[in-house]
């Protein structure tokens, strides 16, 4: 039945057909039942039904009642909702609720059963779904932007939307409430804080860790809504940044933290909101600055974040954050760049700078993440760091601090590891790594424990995994060791030879254990057990670890006999693993998880375990060479040529051939080694005899077979082979075979006959054979070895000069260009050594003899006959040889003794040789036989000459060969406290005597009180005393003083009653005095003993003499500032190789290096320096700024490298001042030696340089024309061997000093020109000049009717004619003249020997190219040169062409 319009109107409820009333008056149940018949009448109802929605108008209205809307049951709740939702639906646009109050009421009861979609496994969460769709659908909640209460009804909504949702929803239902709460944004006018604050609490992390899927939600909205809530966000933002209103809002606390997420989300939210935290990245607050880091951290890491391209100048902003003064925010970029490295490459470029910076940061974490951030990325994929990142990890395995190398070591390691062991990033990634293993490796020379310990961790774990396959473990440290540099190569031999010399501690230890116990087993015990500690971390604690686990190896005998089977020299290294487990596992505590004390036995247990050579693999390894032998290795493929892979193999197994000699031991072995011995190969043929010589002692009763094949090999080697195949041959005889004396003989005889002294070339490894021969069996030919030394060493081969060389001007050339007759001359000198260190006598005064012929060698330059016939560079390789022979007697003691003082002195000038390549070698000769503790403790003193090198590498090393030599001799105290007695031969301060009275007999020092002189023997005691003084150690700081106080109580026993002599000593000792005073605040303290000084070099302290007065001049007291001396270190030097010989480069900036004599790094406060000092080097140091406070500088290196170059520079002393100086032979025993009357023609020569005379005043216009010429050769000087300023010096006999003193001159025909060298300004000029100059300074003036004939013979050139007539003498170092010279050649000013034209011209040249940086010489402190007043400086230009080496001083100017 139809139901009119009008009957609607009445207010009475109409309800669907079957529908009873619905009132509070029927059951909950029966409710329920109508409610869903009328929920199913509105469903099916749409917007067109006009007459069923008048009819249903009073239902709808009814339904609204607050009866409905408060009940207590949520069925029926739920099902009134859905018919509200439905009635919104149909009535739409027009709700049928008019009253504002009863629509916020509807509106908030929806929301309310909203809540039921929190359950979905509920039987009515259909309903609940059906409510949600329907609402989102017609977008019901947007008839509320009317009300005036409308943001709470929509905060409401999102509230309980977000607090519903759960991971039990699906998509649908996520679509709906988007839809939902999208609708409200995007169609409401205004966005209030409130609701805004209910969708962006979800974003906050605490939040969103709690709810994931209320932060999809919120995501989802934002990304929907972003341009509509873009503006509201932004002012909320700008309020709390810009403004500081932080109070409206609640997560105004976390505003870094949504803009992150706001970003992540859609960054067109805050595109408004970035430019902000650029004015915030500028805050003065830490805390603010800190925070904005973080968050653009994130924000610029994000993977597929753009914003840096986005916003430049905000990443520029933020770029500049990484120089922050807050350390915490340096720190968050540092972390941040690895991020970015990985997710954004491009930015790599920009980044790189500014961590070059961080890693030096005086931060030791920042530094460190430095490293941890560019190895993460590297690790992740190497394209993403580039070269220069990489150098900085390799910069901090320098580091000072341990954290910081260990990181980038260790970096590093599993870098190499990953592309170049497991190649994952093909060959070219391996290329670019390459260096990774040479660095670690070189990390080696470190003198921390930890370094040398991590290294060795890296070699077994990543370098040369321990844990593969024999075979695989060979081959790659095969093809390791044979694509490592020579450093590398060094270190990885001095690590082997580390672990296997504590393994040998190890082991005495336990044969120790072995003994019967009594107190001196318990006192060696304990010694050992100190020795092995100082081989582990932290030798403190090692030290009472190390006496704990004694005690264990003492109790446990199952924990001896397994590091007795570790030790042993036969244990494999599946032995040694196994034996590493069970010791660990017997010492481990289940109940102590962290064990200091088990870490401990650890690092010992890796460092003695043999875990990559064993016999097998020993044998491995011969069959990798063999292999490459028959060109079936991997050779090419690993990028080594196959001679050099086999070359490298055996340097390998030789270097092994030392540390595991018992692995050698299989006939395989041996056979292979054979057939390597008798390859084209020199090197390989020469390891392998080394190989033999270390390992084949059991071959004799062993291995006959290879004994029958090797003896012929052996033979023709000892007889034909190159030079030092022919020595291991000999030793190869000497350590495999019995019948030794047969064997020698069968080589002796043939080769003795066989010697021809006119074919030099064949004569070489004959000498050598016989050599060695004589020092293993000197007894067995001790007849004919004295004829042959006498009678073909001496006469036929030093004494004569058969074959004329081709002149030259260089002082040094490679070996493969020194005369065959002068390589001869140099076996000839060593097989002489080795005869008399084989017979250890010097009974038949053998010893005595051969010492004046070296002597005599050096005192005249090399060339020992005089007849001019030895060019420079065999000179110089003479004077090596002979500098090098009397420093291996003086090894031996009793030829130690008998070395005179002047024969001393005069080897050790060899240290300030004209030549770079002399000066090197022979401190390497003398810091190996220090080292050694061989070299008796007064050829120390020696080092203190190199202050005065003028080759600043030299000065450097030469200073931290003395640091190592000082620590061995101290160490060496520590460890035998019971040779106190030997205190004289071992005590490092006792070298300040020897050093004192070397300075003394200086041959620079002619004039006492000249302060130029002196100042030069400060620099010479400074080198010396700094290292010394640098820790006081027992008040050692008094004990000096009180040795020099000594001293000047003393007489020089080289002329007791010379009072010139003794002046010269109290002035060096008055020089030493003040250096102590001026460094030291303890030394007036009382001395710890009472010195002992050497009786072969002073006389006894006359207890009657007092000498109290100061010999120094007022004028020197300026030249002695206070200052603490630095602490030593031996780092630097090590690891910046030095130059090779003849492989410096040829430029100019190298060339005044090497002839200039000043540091240009001197320090300002070493003693003596001056304020007003700024001499330049350029090459030396080309930050010149460097030189102006290198203290401060200093204080804020951070790297290892950075500090040690610093105190290497820094701390040294000014160059030198060579003089001439020559000993001459004893006169008196000349009858009682045979071999002096073949050393009799050179008694008289010169040693050094042959000196130019100073021309006189009227000579000098012709210099301007040759100055021209010298500027134009200067672009062809050879550097590497042009002569330092000031020449190598001999000593001036006592009779030509005295005549110099009183002003002693060159008559026209009175005496000998000296040589002189040619400088490298000439070696290539085409002056006429030049060359004519050069010619007539070989003159000589005759002895002999003959001599002066061939010197008659000599052409002159005109200006040399002028010049041989008024120039003055240089000083004679051999017998004074007979004739006196002519009063006409005084000369106007005074002069002190040894001044030679040529390296004085390369001096000027020198000085014109400092000229150059410095147009005004007043700038410069010439003063330290020995520099005029008075002068101007082209005189000074024109005048020190005349002069080697130093420039004379103001005394010799007038």
């Amino acid at each position: 039945m139809a139901h009119t319009k009008p009957k609607a109107n009445d207010g009475k409820i109409i309800y669907p057909p079957g529908v009873k009333e619905i009132s509070d008056k029927i059951s909950k149940e029966e409710m329920v039942r109508r409610l869903k018949m009328v929920v199913k009448t509105f469903m099916d109802m749409d917007q067109d039904s006009e007459d069923e929605k008048e009819l249903y108008l009073n239902l709808a209205l009814h339904l609204a009642s607050d009866f409905f809307l408060k009940h207590p049951d949520k069925d029926v709740r739920l099902l009134v909702a859905c018919c509200l939702a439905d009635i919104f639906r149909i009535y739409a646009p027009e709700a049928p609720y008019t009253s504002p109050d009863k629509l916020k009421d509807i509106f908030m009861f929806i929301t309310r059963q909203l809540k039921g979609l929190e359950d979905t496994k509920s039987a009515q969460f259909n309903r609940y779904f059906y409510l949600l769709e329907n609402i989102a659908w017609v977008k019901s909640y947007n008839i509320c932007f009317e009300l005036e209460d409308s943001n709470d009804i929509f905060t409401q909504l999102y509230r309980t939307l977000f607090q519903v949702i759960n991971n039990g929803h699906n998509q649908k239902v996520h679509m709906h409430m988007v839809d939902l709460m999208s609708s409200i944004v995007c169609e409401g006018d205004t966005v209030s804080q409130e609701l805004l604050d209910t969708v962006l609490v979800n974003l906050v992390p605490a939040h969103k860790n709690l709810n994931k899927q209320a932060y999809d939600l919120a995501k989802a909205l934002l990304k929907r809504t972003a341009q509509a809530v873009e503006p509201y966000i932004t002012n909320f933002f700008n309020q709390v940044l810009m403004l500081g209103k932080t109070s409206i809002s609640d997560l105004s606390e976390h505003v870094f933290d949504l803009i992150l997420e706001l970003y992540n989300i859609d960054s067109h939210l805050l595109l408004s909101v970035l430019p902000q935290l650029e004015f915030k990245l500028k805050s003065n607050d830490n805390e603010e600055r800190l925070a904005v880091v973080k968050l653009l951290a994130k924000m610029f890491g994000a993977k597929d974040s753009e914003l840096a391209s986005q916003n430049k100048p905000l990443w520029q902003c933020y770029l500049g954050r990484f120089n922050d003064i807050h350390v915490p925010i340096r720190l968050e970029c540092v972390k941040f760049a690895s991020h970015c490295l990985m997710n954004h490459p491009d930015l790599a470029k920009d980044l790189t700078e500014f961590l070059k910076v961080r890693s030096h940061d005086p931060e030791e974490a920042i530094r460190h993440d430095v490293i941890v951030s560019i190895v993460t990325a590297a690790k992740k994929d190497l394209s993403l760091v580039n070269d220069q990142l990489l150098n900085f990890v390799r910069e901090r395995t320098l580091d000072k601090r341990w954290r910081v190398r260990r990181e980038a070591m260790m970096g590093l390691a599993q870098i190499y590891k990953k592309y170049c062991l497991q190649a994952e990033a093909g060959k070219e990634a391996s290329k670019q790594i390459s260096w990774i293993k040479d660095k670690l490796l070189h990390i080696y020379y470190q003198n921390s424990i930890d370094d040398k310990l991590l290294v060795e961790r890296i070699f077994a774990q990543y370098m040369v995994p321990h844990n593969l396959e024999t075979s695989e473990r060979m081959k790659c440290l095969y093809y390791l060791y044979a694509t490592l540099d020579t450093n590398a190569v060094k270190a990885l031999n001095e690590m082997w030879k580390c672990q296997n010399m504590l393994r040998h501690h190890v082991r005495d230890l336990l044969d120790l254990h072995k003994q019967q116990k009594s107190d001196p087993t318990d006192k060696a015990i304990f010694s050992k057990v100190m020795i092995i500690a100082k081989n582990l971390p932290d030798p403190g604690k090692a030290q009472d670890f190390m006496k704990k686990f004694d005690q264990f190896l003492e109790e446990d005998e199952r924990i001896r006999s397994q590091l007795d089977v570790l030790v042993s020299p036969n244990c494999s290294c599946k032995q040694a693993e196994g034996c590493v487990r069970e010791i660990t596992r017997k010492l481990s505590n289940p109940k102590q998880p962290t064990n200091p004390f088990l870490e401990m036995v650890k690092f010992l247990l890796e460092r003695i375990a043999p875990v990559h050579i064993d016999t097998e693999s020993i044998s491995a390894l011969i069959k990798q060479i063999n292999k490459s032998i028959d060109g079936t290795a991997d050779d090419e493929e690993e990028g080594v040529p196959t001679d050099e892979a086999i070359r490298a193999g055996l340097e390998l197994l030789k270097v092994l051939s030392f540390t595991h000699s018992i692995s050698f031991h299989s006939a395989e072995t041996f056979e292979s080694l054979l057939q390597c011995l008798k390859m084209d190969d020199e090197k390989v043929a020469e390891a392998a005899l080394q190989i033999f010589r270390n390992t084949g002692q059991k071959i004799e009763d062993d291995f006959p077979h290879i004994r029958s094949a090797l003896l012929p090999v052996l033979q023709q080697k000892a007889k034909k082979g190159t030079a030092r195949q022919a020595k291991h041959a000999i030793h190869c005889i000497h350590a495999i075979f019995s019948s030794k004396e047969t064997q020698f003989a069968q080589i002796f005889e043939p080769l003795h006959k066989s010697l021809d002294p006119s074919n030099p070339e064949q004569l070489i490894t004959p000498l050598i054979s016989i050599g060695h021969i004589a020092m293993l069996a000197p007894e067995q030919f001790s007849a004919p070895l004295k004829s042959l030394v006498a009678g073909f060493v001496v006469k036929d081969l030093l004494m004569n000069d058969r074959f004329p060389v081709k002149k030259t001007t260089k002082l040094w050339v490679p070996d493969d260009e020194v005369c065959p007759e002068t390589l001869t001359k140099i076996q000839a000198m060593k097989m002489m050594v080795r005869w008399l260190m084989g017979m250890r006598t010097n009974a038949n005064k053998s010893g005595t003899s051969t010492l004046r012929l070296l002597t005599a060698i050096l005192h005249s330059d090399g060339d020992l006959t005089e007849q001019g016939k030895i060019s420079k560079p065999d000179m110089s390789r003479l004077r090596l040889a002979a500098g090098c022979a009397v420093l291996k007697l003086a090894q031996e003691p009793c030829y130690y003794e008998i070395i005179t003082l002047e024969q001393f002195q005069l080897c050790a000038l060899v240290m300030n040789d004209e030549c770079y390549q002399v000066r090197q070698i022979f401190a390497q000769k003398l810091n190996k036989g220090l080292a050694k503790l061989r070299l008796p403790l007064e050829y120390m003193a020696i080092f203190s000459l190199c202050a005065k090198d003028p080759a600043k590498e030299r000065r450097a090393h030469a200073r931290q060969c003395l640091v190592k030599n000082i620590n061995i001799r101290r160490e060496y105290l520590k460890q035998h406290a019971a040779v106190s007695e030997k205190l004289l031969s071992l005590l490092p301060e006792y070298a300040v005597p020897y050093t004192i009275h070397l300075l003394a007999h200086d041959p620079d020092y002619v004039k006492v009180q000249d302060i130029e002189q002196l100042k030069d023997i400060k620099e010479c005691l400074w080198f010396m005393l700094e290292i010394l003084m640098a820790k006081n150690e027992n008040n050692s700081h008094a004990f000096i003083r009180k040795m020099v106080e000594n001293i000047k109580q003393t007489k020089d026993v080289q002329g007791p009653d010379d009072p010139k002599m003794n002046e010269k000593l109290y002035t060096v000792c008055d020089v030493a005095m003040n250096i102590i005073i001026s460094k030291s605040t303890t030394y007036s303290l009382e001395s710890p003993k009472d010195p002992v000084l050497p009786a072969k070099y002073f006389t006894h302290p006359d207890k009657n003499f007092n000498n109290s007065k100061n010999y120094l001049p007022s004028e020197m007291k300026a030249f002695f500032t206070p200052g603490k001396p630095k602490a030593t270190n031996v780092l630097g030097a090590v690891n910046k190789p030095l130059s090779s010989a003849g492989k410096q480069a040829q430029t100019k900036s190298s060339r005044m290096e090497t002839m200039s004599n000043a540091s240009s790094n001197s320090n300002p406060s070493s003693p003596g320096r001056s304020k007003g000092s700024s001499e330049i080097d350029h090459s030396e140091n080309e930050d010149i700024t460097v030189m102006k406070n290198p203290p401060l500088q200093a204080k804020k290196m951070e790297k290892r490298e950075d500090s040690d170059h610093l105190r290497s520079e820094t701390d040294k002393p000014r160059g030198r001042k060579k003089g001439s100086s020559a000993i001459s032979l004893d006169q008196e025993d000349r009858s009682s030696v045979e071999l002096l009357d073949q050393v009799k023609p050179a008694k008289a020569s010169q040693r050094g340089r042959k000196r130019a005379a100073h021309t006189s005043e009227s000579d000098e216009q012709q210099w301007p024309e040759e100055k021209r010429s010298k500027e134009d050769l200067l672009e062809n000087e050879d550097e590497q061997n042009s002569p330092p300023k000031k020449t190598r010096r001999g000593r001036p006999p006592k009779a030509a000093n005295e005549e110099l003193s009183k002003g002693e001159t060159q008559g026209k025909g009175g005496k000998r020109s000296k040589k002189r060298p040619v400088s490298a300004d000439e070696e290539d000029g085409d002056g006429d000049n030049e060359n004519k100059e050069q010619k007539q300074k070989r003159m000589r003036q005759p002895r002999t009717p003959k001599k002066s004939q061939q010197r008659i013979e000599t052409p002159e050139s005109d200006v040399n004619d002028s010049l041989s007539t008024e120039s003055t003498p240089q000083k004679k170092r051999g017998r004074p003249p007979k004739t006196p010279p002519t009063s006409q050649s005084q000369p106007k000013k005074n002069f002190r020997g040894g001044r030679s034209r040529q390296a004085a011209s390369r001096e000027n040249d020198s000085s014109e190219m400092d000229s150059r940086h410095d147009s005004s010489l007043e700038n410069m402190d010439i003063s330290q040169e020995g520099s005029m007043d008075g002068v101007n400086a082209e005189e000074e230009n024109e005048l020190s062409t005349l002069r080697v080496r130093r420039k004379p001083n103001k005394r010799e100017r007038r």
